[in-house]
Parts: structure tokens; sequence; C-alpha cells
């Protein structure tokens, strides 16, 4: 199982790069792409953006040359542009989607022809609570994330048969860069409502990504797995 070459697009910071460590403390050979080329030690660190083809075509070419062909991918790659629905630009809704559905599509499906040859792949996609709970001011990035369900319970029913499951985790708040700078006024307000009182860490939804990545998750396939202490209540 450690042999098997892992994909976390976005693997610099945040969840992704809380993903990528996990799997290397497993001891699998692990690839993260990054629009800087930053990436965890011990990881091969490619120059990719996920709005471009071309450059995730390059990523996946020089990742099969140094580490093998790419058999779980983690397409965790994400932006925001917050704002409500009346003041969004198009612009700033398009590129949203374009990074964080779209970016989704374009990894996947460099990376669908290695999984069918294999017949073995895992599949994760990092949506959010928000997906499908929803959240004021997030209307891009609620779509974009709640596109991931579809996407993959498609995927499940084209490759299911051929050994590839495709599964989401859904994070809630989690204690990183992004929510570190919120108004302590806003944190109680997000606290208050999360059940568990508390923010996820990273390496609490890194622990999941590799348990559905593992032949212990064989037979789960078009999930949607909150790891988000009680706030969507299952949404």
């Amino acid at each position: 199982m450690e042999n098997r070459v892992v994909l976390v697009t976005g693997g610099n910071r945040g969840i992704g790069l809380a993903i990528a460590q996990e799997f290397l403390t497993r001891g699998y050979p692990v690839a993260i792409t990054s629009r800087d080329g930053s990436g965890p030690e011990g990881a091969l660190a490619v120059k990719a953006d996920v709005r471009d083809s071309e450059s995730i075509a390059k990523a996946f070419q020089e990742i099969e040359e140094k580490l093998g062909t790419v058999q779980i991918l983690v397409a965790n790659a994400g932006i925001t542009k917050d704002n409500l629905l009346l003041r969004i630009s198009d612009e700033d809704f398009i590129d949203v989607i374009d990074t964080n559905l779209t970016g989704a599509f374009r990894v996947l499906k460099q990376a669908t022809r290695g999984l069918v040859k294999s017949r073995w792949g895992r599949v994760i996609f990092i949506s959010s609570v928000v997906g499908l709970y929803g959240s004021a001011g997030q209307i891009n990035y609620s779509a974009s994330k709640s596109g991931l369900v579809g996407m993959a319970r498609s995927l499940t029913r084209e490759l299911g048969g051929r050994g590839v499951t495709a599964n989401v985790v859904a994070p809630g708040f989690i204690d990183t860069e992004m929510t570190a700078v919120l108004p302590e006024d806003q944190k109680k307000t997000y606290l208050s409502n999360i059940p568990a009182g508390r923010f996820a860490t990273p390496e609490e939804v890194a622990k999941v990504v590799t348990w559905l990545a593992s032949d212990d998750a064989a037979y789960i396939s078009g999930a949607v797995i909150p790891v988000d202490g009680g706030l969507g209540m299952g949404h």
C-alpha cells in the first residue's frame, strides 16, 4: 500500500500540507502541486496551476517520471473570494468555480488513464461543510464545493467496477492561517454553532483522508465524510 503514489493539489499549506505530511509519515511516495513550486520536505513539489490544463499535464509527466503512476489523488487546491450576492463580480464567481471545481476536473481527467490502467485508485475531493450547509456571502465557494459531490458520485458510477473509489471529505472550521486572522467576536460566533465547541486541526482532516485512501475503505465510494464537529449534522 505504501508504494502507491499520492498527489495532493495545493499541498504547500493549510489542510493540503497536513494531508501531504500525513501520507509521508505513513511511508507513501508523495507529490504535491503548488503555484509557486514550494512543498513539504520529503515530497516531490511540482509547480502547477489547476486553472491551466497544460501545466497539469506537465506536472503529471514529471511525477510519473520521478515517482510513478498516481494512484491516490487528493484534489484539495482551492480559493475563496467571498462577498454578498449583489456584490460578487462575474470574474470572482468564475475564478472560484474555475479553481475549485473545474480545477478538480482537470486534475482528475489527467489522472484517470493511470487509475484505469492500474485497476486500483482512490480519488478524494476536499470539499467543505459550506458546500452542503450553505453560507451567506459564499455563493461562489459553496457552489464550487457542492459540485464536487456530484463529480465524486458520477465518477463512482463510471469507474467503480475498475477498483477506483471516489469520496468527498467536507471539513468544517479548521484551525489554519485563514481562521487565525478572524476577529475574536467572529470566532466566538462560529464556535457557538459547533457542537464540539472547537475548531478542528488540519491533522484531523488528514487522518480521515489517509483512511479513505487505505484498503480499509475499499468498499466506500460516493460518500461525503464530514469533519466538522457536528456543525453540518449530515447536510
